[in-house]
Formats: structure tokens, sequence, C-alpha cells
């Protein structure tokens, strides 16, 4: 059953490895910039004299940060965490306030306890995950707690009450890759159109996601010609399913599952000699193990993923902010990997910090929440494409694709020019009901309770 629930980490979110092609232009012990790419000083002193809410001293302000770390094994959101308030508290602070972090381990499936204890001390949740993370949101709705998540997963947590996602990885009634499937079906390869395959772990989270990926997909005029599921916990021989996709001419592959089973299936495929047009490998797969372990698969066949517009590994070199993210790790954590979702934390962290700074010295929930949802095009500094924070429905309109080569993880040129993203995205409004996001009213709470 663990086993089960966990595949929910790992759909359509990066969760593992290290940055593609990452370097890292720091050395440990170097001086990081307390400006943060295009935002400037994020963190800095200050003389607060307030204890204005809980969690909230005139010395410090303690946060939570979730993870399912007891599970997984996964320390990102704890390395990612940790790198920014040493940044933050070596250059003082928020408006002078030390950052101190409380880390919430769920262990998986001991949300609601985590978040019992979140309530009890903390003033916001910031930077983490919980895979199971709608377990948690009637707690946190009830206590009032904000949370400014790296990533969410579950229906009635996406776009729940007084959470603020920095970089969205999915949204409450709409698509989030709609324009990377139109690109797909409509300009990249147009004559997949007619042939798409999905291949699922065999888990009803799982066959949430994959249901949306095919209604949007058929929303676009595009036929599922193969649907099959496998058993979570891998299969010796992936040589049936290989056979299975070729017999159905599929051209364009959807692979909803557990990262290192992709590469056993395209194994299978490359050994038959078939090559669909396009495998959208997700992009739990951007890392360099993805690389490594699909071996001769990765010039063979064509892997293909959408970023969501969260700015490449690869084009640091472009992108003050994302080259500023990596120095912070050397400096602070050089041994950690880095991971697409840590971009995504210090996204989240950046909006808390900076959102914590305008309300000065009298810091209570209502004006952190206040100032991070009246941010209408946020980019984390220049780590991500933006982002309208007061639109809880779509507020992010840009997607950008990369594709694995056996150089490494490359951009896919959409005709942007120098633009990394391609947006005006209008996101496909699912017809069928895939689950609200969870309220304050549905606590029997509202707005005018937070204080």
């Amino acid at each position: 059953m663990l086993i089960a629930l966990a595949l929910v980490l790992l759909a359509g979110c990066a969760r593992q490895g290290s940055g593609p092609e990452e370097g890292s232009h720091g050395e440990p012990g170097s001086s990081v910039p307390a400006a943060f790419g295009d935002l400037g000083p994020v963190c800095g002193k200050g003389a607060p004299t307030e204890s204005s809410a809980r969690g909230v001293t005139a010395d410090a302000i303690t946060v939570g940060v979730f993870t399912d770390l007891g599970f997984t094994k996964n320390t990102e959101y704890v390395d990612a965490s940790e790198v920014f308030a040493k940044w933050c508290n070596e250059h003082g602070g928020i408006a002078g306030r030390e950052i101190r972090l409380n880390i919430r381990d769920t262990r998986l499936t001991e949300v609601r306890q985590r978040m019992r204890e979140s309530c009890r001390d903390d003033f916001a949740i910031v930077g983490g995950m919980a895979g199971l993370d709608s377990l948690g949101v009637k707690d946190r709705l009830s206590c009032l707690l904000p949370s400014f998540p790296a990533q969410i997963a579950q229906p009635g947590s996406i776009a729940a009450d007084l959470e603020v996602s920095a970089a969205p990885t999915a949204l409450p009634r709409h698509d989030l890759e709609t324009g990377f499937r139109q690109w797909l079906v409509e300009e990249g390869y147009p004559e997949s159109k007619s042939a798409i395959g999905m291949v699922d772990g065999d888990s009803p989270i799982t066959k949430v996601f994959a249901d949306k990926a095919q209604e949007s997909l058929e929303s676009l005029g595009a036929t599922v010609v193969y649907r099959d599921r496998y058993p979570i916990a891998g299969v010796a021989d992936w040589t049936p399913y290989a056979y299975a996709i070729k017999d159905k001419q599929v051209r364009g592959l959807i692979f909803n599952g557990e990262p290192a089973q992709l590469p056993k299936l395209e194994e299978a495929l490359t050994a038959i000699g078939y090559r669909p047009d396009w495998i959208d490998a997700k992009n739990n797969n951007y890392t360099e193990s993805f690389l490594k372990a699909a071996g001769r698969s990765i010039e063979f066949q064509n892997n293909v993923i959408d970023l969501y517009g969260v700015a490449p590994f690869e084009k640091a070199d472009s992108v003050p902010a994302l080259r500023q993210f990596q120095d912070m790790f050397a400096r602070y954590a050089p041994d950690a990997e880095m991971s697409l979702p840590q971009v995504r934390s210090i996204s989240a962290w950046l909006l808390f910090a900076r959102s914590a700074a305008e309300c000065g010295d009298h810091l209570t929930r209502r004006c952190l929440y206040e100032h991070a949802v009246a941010e209408t095009a946020w980019t984390g500094g220049g780590l991500q494409a933006p982002v309208d924070l007061s639109d809880r429905e779509e507020p992010v309109h840009c997607f950008n694709v990369e594709r694995a080569t056996p150089a490494g993880w490359v951009p896919v040129d959409l005709g942007t020019g120098t633009s990394l993203y391609r947006c005006g995205v209008r996101h496909y409004r699912f017809q069928k009901d895939y689950g609200a996001p969870m309220t304050l009213a549905d606590v029997g709470k509202s707005m005018t309770d937070l204080n």
C-alpha cells in the first residue's frame, strides 16, 4: 500500500538527482550577495521589537518545512531550505529576524501529525512538499496556517486556501501541460496525433494523472490507441509492453510512473527496434541519473519533457538568478545534489521572505499572505516564467521543453528567439470532476479570521 501511495511523489515532478550540467560557479566559503536576481536585497538587518504572531518573536521567525524524508530518503527540500536560511541569516535575516527551521518529516503517511505540530509552533510552512499533502489541509486551514510549498500533489491541496505556489506544478481545474501537449501533437510531431499511447503505474492516484492527460489530449483531437498499467513495484520483463506499443503503432508515448522504470521500458523498445516519434518522460526524469540509466536508448529514443516554465540548469550562464542559486549551494551545501524541485523551493522561500519583510515589525499571517498574493508577475528573481499569484485558476501561461541527448539535456527551440519560454498559453479546463481545492469555508472559517 505504501508503494502505491508513494507514486504520487513521482508523477510529473522531479524528485531526485543532480541538476543536468549544473556545474558550480561559487566555491565553498565564498560570499554570495544579499541581492537575489532582479529582486534586489531580500534579506537584511533590522531592529524588530514585536512578538506579533505565533512563531514570530522580536528575534526570530519559526517556519515548518514538510518532507517525506523518512520514506523517500530524499533530502532535497531540507537541503534547499537550509541553504536559503543560512544565506538569509548571514545577511541579517528577514528584516532582522533570524529564520529558524522545524523539519516536519511525515514519513509519507504522518501528514496530519506533522501538521498539528506545525499549527502549534510555526508561523508558516515554506519550501517543502508532502506527497499525501491533502491529508493535512483540513488541519492547516483550521489553524489558519499559510503554506508556500515547493510543490503540490493532490486534489484538495492544489490551490487550497492560504496556499501560495510560487512555481505551480498543478492547477485545480485546468491542465498545466496544455501548451506542451499542443506543441507535441500540432507542431512538433503532428503525425503522432492519431496514435497516442500511455503506460501508467497501477495506482488510483496515478490513474487521475493519466485520466487528466487523456482528456486534455482528446480535447486537442488526439486519439489514445493504447493504454496499459504496470505493477508499481516494477516488472521483470518490459518486452511484452514494448511489443504491445509496437503492435498498436504508438507514435507518442506518455509514461506516468516511477522514474527508474522508464529506462527499462525504453531498453525493451530499443531492443526490438521500435521508436515512437516522442516519449514524454515527465520532468521527474530531468536528471543525470536518467541519462545514465537509459544508456543507448538516449540516442535511439526521443525523450522530451515540460519544465512548466522553470529555467533549465544548462542555461545558468545566461540566467543570473540560476547562477546565484548554484552559488548558494556551493557555499552552504557543497555536497548536496541540486534538483528542479529545489529551484521551486528557493522561489517559494524568496516569496515568503520578501512578503514577510514588507510587513516590517508587525509581521502577521494576514499581512504575509496579502503581500504574497499581490504579486502578479512573480519570477523568483529570474528563476522562472512570470506567475500571477493573484489568479488561483491559471497563474502561469508559459512552458519550456527539454530533450534528452547523449550530450545531456538541451532546450527545444520553440520559436521564441532569446526567450526561455513560450507564453500566452490558455490552459484546457477539465470537464470531468477530479476534486476541488479545500477552502476556509470547508472548516467553518473565513479570511476575516486570519490575523
